[in-house]
């Protein structure tokens, strides 16, 4: 198995008027992102609105990306729905298109179930999913899901299945929670923020899987290249100014502030909208939010996605 090192990005979905995807704005997106120096995409994901997308249009847009030439050794999707038959037939749709895994959420309907519950749901997902390649990154956002992913649990999934439980997309911004992870022994981390990125490299983490990097993928992928080549310390100083720019975009709500942003700079107003029950961002707000990024980080914008 190979793992995905670099920044990844949880790319957004796009939608037109009429809330069928734009699978002409998705494809050309996912490319730049690629282009930008993501080492990766996390297709339908929190960014990418995926609980308002179904599992058809899942699978019919990752059919897009792949027929568009994107290798899918590069997509870990996001699989995890609260039925462990509907997860597991989205994995295998994933799987067959030769994705190098996919990220499951816990169920999340049900609050305070038990850890032996949490625990049968993901073997009896192994186990409906029966096939050789599979490899699953779990996905821990309890501010959003209701539902997390404890450590002992984690812990005890990646003993039982270690072929298939390999990793997982930490997203609690709790450091504590992502450096208990990054001990357990083979299991591949990824924090899903790049605050804390020189951090969890120095423990082990590949990179990060981040929001931001729909917009900002070359500052953080510059970050870890950085790091990679043994300059720390440039990477710590490069680290500040993405920092930053996360810091700025996270005091708006991050998915429509990243599309008003995209459909300003672009001019193509398909890249604003969002699937109900998101609003659009109001253009001023965005107005502001601009001046905040090229005022305090120096960013002015892309120029050549989703054309």
């Amino acid at each position: 198995m190979s793992t995905i090192t670099g920044v990844i990005a949880p790319n957004l979905t796009f939608f037109n008027d009429d809330l069928s995807i734009a699978t002409d704005l998705y494809v050309a997106h996912a490319k730049w992102l690629l282009e930008q120096g993501c080492a990766g995409l996390a297709p339908f994901g929190t960014t990418g609105e995926a609980l308002s997308v179904g599992i058809d249009e899942r699978i019919d847009a990752l059919h897009a990306l792949v027929a568009a030439g994107i290798d899918p050794k590069k997509l870990i999707p996001g699989t995890g729905l609260t039925a462990f038959s509907d997860t597991a037939r989205l994995s295998k749709a994933c799987l067959e298109a030769g994705c190098a895994g996919v990220m499951v959420l816990p169920p999340f309907y049900f609050k305070s179930v038990p850890d032996d519950g949490l625990f049968r749901y993901f073997a009896k997902l192994i186990d409906a999913i029966g096939r050789d390649d599979l490899r699953i990154y779990l996905y821990h956002i309890p501010q959003v899901a209701g539902v997390g992913l404890p450590i002992d649990v984690v812990r005890r999934l990646r003993t039982a299945f270690p072929d298939q439980i390999v990793g997982i997309k930490d997203s609690s911004g709790v450091w504590d929670n992502t450096k208990a992870l990054l001990e357990i022994d083979g299991l591949i981390v990824y924090p899903g923020s790049e605050l804390p990125l020189i951090e969890a490299m120095d423990l082990g983490a590949p990179g990060c899987i981040t929001a931001t990097a729909n917009l900002n993928a070359a500052a953080v992928a510059a970050v870890i290249a950085a790091y990679q080549s043994g300059d720390r310390d440039r990477a710590a100083a490069q680290h500040e100014n993405v920092k930053a720019f996360r810091m700025i975009l996270q005091d708006y709500a991050p998915i429509p502030a990243q599309k008003r942003l995209l459909s300003e700079w672009l001019g193509e107003a398909r890249l604003a909208t969002l699937r109900p029950p998101l609003l659009e961002m109001n253009p001023a707000d965005a107005s502001t939010l601009a001046g905040q990024l090229a005022e305090k980080c120096g960013f002015t914008g892309v120029r050549a996605s989703c054309g």
